[in-house]
């Protein structure tokens, strides 16, 4: 078997590592939390970094009208497919395809993935701005408008007293991985073509 295509099947592996690990993890911290409030996003779950976590963040964002966080979003069912999806296609062209097959699976990752942070992007606006007009607290910011809480897509961003903080974890790099390496593969297998 082409070294081209022994990467490629690696490449195609590699996203499966959102199965294993999380995804995503956000962080608030304050001075009346000593231990920080986290959260991790799996590919198909939310968890507590720390024991009732979530629920503390909720019972938190409910004074401000933020919505819950659900135990789970539809995106929870579509993930697990859609990566399931992408990697038997990228094991299929890892075995009968061509270099040129291995940038196709690479751009169709790249979408992919940049259609997923935009969506995550989306839940964390609509989480962050549509607050319940009944709140029992109500913040403004300098110009009046209502304040919103929307926890960084990536970095880390102060929210009233909070530090909150939001980075990749395990699982994104695994993704990542698998994305870069379907790259390689091309390179490699353009290199043996002209061999």
């Amino acid at each position: 078997m082409k070294k081209s295509k022994i990467i490629m099947l690696i490449a195609a592996l590699l996203p499966l590592g959102l199965f294993f690990f999380p995804l995503w993890k956000i962080t608030l911290e304050a001075p009346q939390y000593p231990t920080p409030l986290g959260m991790y996003i799996h590919i198909n779950d939310f968890s507590d970094a720390n024991p009732f976590d979530i629920k503390n963040i909720n019972l938190m964002n409910h004074y401000v009208g933020m919505k819950y966080i659900p135990d789970a979003i539809p995106e929870f069912k579509i993930f697990p497919i859609g990566i399931l999806i992408t990697s038997s296609i990228g094991l299929l062209i890892g075995f009968f395809g061509n270099y040129k097959w291995f940038l196709a699976w690479f751009i169709l990752m790249v979408v992919v993935s940049a259609a997923g942070m935009y969506d995550f992007y989306l839940w964390e606006h609509d989480y962050g701005h549509n607050l319940d007009p009944k709140a029992i607290l109500k913040f403004t910011n300098p110009d009046g408008t209502q304040m919103g809480f929307q926890p960084p897509m990536l970095g880390s961003k102060d929210i009233l007293n909070f530090k909150a903080h939001s980075y990749p974890r395990l699982g994104a790099l695994f993704l990542f991985l698998g994305i870069v390496t379907s790259f390689v593969a091309f390179i490699v297998g353009k290199k043996q073509t002209k061999k």
